[in-house]
């Protein structure tokens, strides 16, 4: 249950940073405010949008990072509870050995010189 909530808290963080980032402007898009395009981010406060996103973004990637390593922890603790118990081992299934009489023995093949063909190569017509 408990890993249940570590999931899907990991998974609202994730949308939550994706968001985030792109909600928050670049860097050059301050400049184009002070040379008069317009009221930025009079929303937020006179200093913009920049630290409470940033902030935000900060802390929900805290949380994020956090929620990853408990993650990685049960991982661990479910990894070693399926080494404990173990794989059975099964044995080793060895193919039958054939009948070792004289009849066992392969027919030659016809030669070339006897009329056979040899091989996957056609003969030529004459």
């Amino acid at each position: 249950m408990l890993e249940t909530a570590v999931v899907v808290i990991h998974l609202l963080m994730a949308l939550g940073l994706i968001v985030l980032v792109l909600m928050q402007q670049g860097k050059g898009a301050e400049a184009g405010a002070s040379f008069g395009a317009g009221a930025s981010g009079t929303v937020f406060g006179s200093q913009g949008s920049a630290t409470f996103l940033s902030r935000f973004t900060a802390i929900l990637a805290a949380v994020f990072f956090a929620t990853s390593l408990g993650l990685a922890y049960f991982a661990k603790n479910h990894a070693l509870s399926l080494r404990e118990v173990g794989l059975p081992t099964q044995p080793v299934q060895q193919a039958p050995q054939p009948k070792q009489d004289g009849n066992d023995v392969p027919l030659s093949q016809p030669s070339a010189a006897q009329g056979g063909t040899s091989g996957d190569v056609p003969q030529e017509s004459k």
